[in-house]
Parts: C-alpha cells; structure tokens; sequence
C-alpha cells in the first residue's frame, strides 16, 4: 500500500488517492478538487514553515550530566587493556612481536629460534667467559648493543632488536643467519 502525503497533491497539484489507496473510491467532483487542493497547499506550507524554524530539540532534552558529556564518567567499571612492556615476556614473545620491524615474515622465527637457543638459550645474562660474548643474541663484545638502548645488559628486548638488526645487516634473515650458523659453528 502506498501512501501519498498531502504535500506531494500540492506539489504535483493531481489527487491520485482513488487510483493508489483504493480501486472503489469514487473521483471527486472538480470544483471539490480545486478546494481541497488549495486546503493543502496552505496547510502544507505551513507546516513545512514551522518544522524548517525548529532546529534542534536541545530544549526538550533534560540537562546533561557534565561529567558525562565531558567522557569522565568515573562510576563505571575501568577499560581492561592487555598492556604489557616487552621486556616482561618471554624473550620468544619478544622475538615474534618484532620479526615484522625488520621486515622478516612469521615464518623465519623456527630458524631464529634454533640459533639463539643454540648460542643462550634465551638467556638475557648469557655470558661467555672465553670470548666475551653476551646475552640472547651472544653480541661480541656485549656492548655492541649499547646501540639498541642503554639497558642492553639487563633488557631482552633491546637484546633482540639488536641482534635481529645484526642478522638483517649481516645475512638478510635469521635463516641466512641459521644457515652461516650450521655450516661455520657461529654467525
């Protein structure tokens, strides 16, 4: 069923209820239409007055809490976030969640993880008495990672990002590094 408003007969100027809302209902007389049709055109020029004059219903609303309206609504439960530092998790944790800094895909870390658990373990404080070495990815001498950050000594993540700009640089992967590391016992 479609219904027309009164508005589209001002504006088209034709009544078409007989034919739209109803097979039975008899056309009006003429001069019945011509009054009907002026009705209209008054009424609905009217109405459309007055709604284009009302612009908001701010006044209708009730008066807005301002601790609300500013978001600082602090009766509510708190935001749960899964926020943690990197250097809090396992440095294999670490490792995934940086491969893709030094535009390694997912699939390198099995080679990764075999190299740096073949020469710490995974040990931050892996330290080799012989040579030097030190922490996950066994930099010689350790300092050299001073160039990640001033807490390479204590600092997982500063140790991986490190030693995964090493193997960048130096082989292009952690399975390029994987591979020197088979053939040569180091990398």
């Amino acid at each position: 069923m479609v219904v027309l408003s009164s508005v589209a007969v001002a504006v088209t100027g034709v009544s078409v209820a007989a034919g739209v809302l109803g097979q039975d209902a008899a056309p009006p007389a003429a001069s019945a239409d011509l009054d009907a049709l002026t009705a209209a055109r008054t009424a609905d020029v009217t109405v459309a007055t007055e709604r284009r004059e009302v612009v908001s219903r701010d006044d209708r609303r009730p008066e807005a809490d301002p601790a609300k309206a500013a978001g600082l609504d602090e009766t509510g439960p708190a935001a749960l976030t899964d926020e943690r530092k990197l250097s809090d998790s396992d440095p294999r944790d670490i490792a995934r969640a940086l491969l893709g800094e030094f535009g390694f895909s997912s699939d390198q870390f099995g080679c990764l993880d075999s190299l740096w658990t073949r020469e710490s373990g995974w040990r931050w404080n892996a330290d080799n008495p012989s040579s030097s070495a030190y922490g996950i990815p066994q930099s010689l001498p350790g300092s050299k990672m001073a160039s990640a950050g001033a807490d390479w000594a204590t600092n997982p993540a500063t140790q991986i990002r490190w030693g995964l700009g090493y193997i960048q640089n130096r082989y292009g992967s952690p399975c390029g590094a994987w591979a020197h590391s088979e053939s040569h016992n180091w990398y």
